[in-house]
C-alpha cells in the first residue's frame, strides 16, 4: 500500500518498519510545510500519523480505510525537525479497529493521534507500476 502512495512518498515519508497492526514512519520537516508562526502546519503533522495508521491497519492484508480520526498538538515541531510517528492497533471488532499514532521529534511527543478504521470487501488495494493486471 505504502508504494503506491504518491502524497506519503513526496513528501519524504520513509516507511522504517510495519508489522501485524504496527508501523513506524519518519518525516523531516521541510520549508514548504512550515505556516505563516514559524512551526509545522498541522496538516502535515495530521498527514504522517494518517500514513502510520494507514500502514498499521492494512498491515493485515484486506483493504482497510480510515471511518474517522482526530489529533492531538502537544507540541510545535519546528522547520528541520525530524518526526517518528508510532501507530499501534488498540482493538479489532467485526470489520472495525481503534489505532493511536505517538508523534515524537527525538523522544518528545508532538502529537498524539486516534483512528479508526473499517476493512471494505468492495476494493482491492491499488497495483503498483510494476504489477501486470
Amino acid at each position: 500500500m505504502f508504494a503506491a502512495d504518491e502524497a506519503s512518498r513526496n513528501l519524504g515519508i520513509e516507511l522504517l518498519e510495519v508489522a501485524a497492526g504496527s508501523a513506524r514512519l519518519r518525516m523531516a520537516v521541510t520549508a514548504t510545510m512550515v505556516n505563516g508562526h514559524g512551526i509545522a502546519h498541522g496538516g502535515y503533522l495530521f498527514l504522517l500519523a494518517d500514513t502510520a495508521f494507514a500502514c498499521a491497519c492494512n498491515s493485515f492484508g484486506p483493504v482497510t480505510v480510515a471511518a474517522g480520526a482526530d489529533i492531538s498538538f502537544v507540541a510545535p515541531a519546528h522547520l528541520g525537525d525530524l518526526l517518528t510517528a508510532t501507530a499501534e492497533e488498540r482493538t479489532s471488532y467485526g470489520r472495525s479497529g481503534i489505532y493511536d499514532v505517538t508523534v515524537l521529534r527525538g523522544d518528545e511527543v508532538i502529537a498524539e493521534f486516534r483512528g479508526r478504521s473499517r476493512t471494505v470487501g468492495n476494493l482491492r488495494a491499488p497495483r503498483t507500476i510494476e504489477e501486470k493486471p
